[in-house]
């Protein structure tokens, strides 16, 4: 039986909605610029705190959260969505050199898994900040809509799917939008025996969670029984690199060095600032670039990984900072080193770091495994556009 299902009443967008989701952003301020820029973004709706009149009247995110509900009204109510019923829908993502598909659907809350002593069939792989999921589950409350999708990696008969997808992106898209980078972002709605077809393949077997892993948990920390997602295949992903950068650092940076040597680092400064290859990780810090070999960990594949090395041996051995602490910014792929050299020449930073990104083949292995990922290792490109389906929980 499938884990995946029709949206039962879907709010396609008609255009002029389409945004990056909300966790992508690496200053926040950039989401009140956009949204200056286009009121009708549903990033005024996703994070209402960010919005221009937010700001002025310095409100939280539970102090905005009516503003939120009557812009989505308003977005409906003026023709920015439309309305369709037991629906899904094919989504296609073209680049300069990659396509990528997917579905929208709805999938059950019941099947996600995050050990291997829990049944289920949707694998949730990385930590998460609570309060984030908080945040989420008191948007769905009060929206009582979905509006960005949990990206799922299919993991059985990918190629029937991926075949199955693109056959169903064809003709004239319900609408079309186009993201900061250039890639084009288009769907088709989908019914009757095509729709069982793409429901069957994409929720038949095992669903690793690409990117939501905070709006997959606030669904069940909400009770829903079904959460938005839009299921992909591996072919229409890759992984780049997710990077940190540290404020407020407890010690200097000629101390942070020492207390790296000492632990058995390899250092050696660097002309450029640039992403190394895996096993090493890069440090810009007082003007100066080095590319740093962190010690060996002996522990399994996770504890092992570049990310997890920089969350044990820098992050809570010598600056004695959780992954969690507000100090430290995940910085994901869209955003090159050059933009977080000049967060530190800024001020704005103390110390950028610069990490390979997670392999395909450790990836699929921690979540075989039912391991879970350092915080924020994985940013899997093309990602999935808020604000081009909705999914209308009432």
């Amino acid at each position: 039986m499938t884990a995946a299902h029709p949206i039962h009443r879907a709010w396609l967008s008609t255009g002029g909605t389409g945004a990056q989701n909300y966790d992508e952003f690496a200053d926040e301020s950039k989401i009140t610029r956009i949204i200056e820029a286009n009121p009708t973004s549903i990033l005024a709706v996703e994070m209402p705190d960010r919005t221009p009149e937010a700001i002025a009247a310095e409100l939280d995110f539970d102090a905005s959260l009516p503003g939120a509900a009557e812009r989505l009204a308003a977005l409906q109510e003026t023709g920015r969505f439309t309305a369709v019923d037991d629906v899904a829908v094919a989504y296609r993502i073209s680049g300069a050199d990659h396509e990528a598909y997917g579905l929208f659907c709805m999938i059950d809350t019941q099947e996600i898994s995050t050990s291997a002593s829990e049944p289920g069939r949707v694998i949730r792989n990385e930590d998460v900040f609570i309060a984030k999921v908080k945040q989420r589950a008191a948007l769905n409350r009060t929206l009582s809509h979905l509006l960005s999708p949990v990206l799922l990696v299919q993991n059985a008969e990918t190629d029937r799917l991926h075949a199955a997808l693109k056959e169903a992106c064809q003709g004239e898209p319900a609408v079309s939008d186009v993201d900061d980078a250039g890639r084009v972002h288009e769907i088709w709605p989908v019914t009757g025996e095509r729709q069982a077809e793409l429901l069957a393949l994409a929720g038949g077997g095992e669903l690793i969670v690409a990117d939501g892993n905070h709006r997959s948990l606030a669904a069940q920390v909400g009770e829903l029984p079904r959460f938005l997602a839009v299921v992909t295949t591996p072919s229409s992903l890759t992984i780049d690199p997710y990077h940190r950068l540290v404020a407020e650092l407890p010690i200097d940076g000629e101390h942070l060095i020492a207390e790296l040597e000492l632990r058995g680092a390899v250092i050696t400064k660097a002309d450029d600032f640039v992403t190394p290859e895996a096993g090493a990780i890069a440090l810009y810090l007082d003007g100066l670039s080095y590319v740093v070999n962190l010690p060996a960990i002996t522990g399994d594949i996770v504890e092992r990984l570049d990310h997890a090395r920089v969350e044990t041996i820098l992050f809570n051995d010598i600056l004695g900072m959780d992954a969690g602490d507000k100090r430290i910014t995940y910085v994901g792929g869209d955003y090159p080193p050059s933009w977080l050299r000049e967060q530190v020449d800024a001020g704005r930073a103390d110390v950028a770091i610069l990490i390979a990104p997670v392999a395909v083949v450790d990836f699929i292995s921690v979540n075989l495994q039912r391991l879970k990922l350092p915080r924020k290792s994985t940013w899997f490109t093309p990602k999935a556009r808020a604000g081009l389906v909705l999914a209308d929980l009432r």
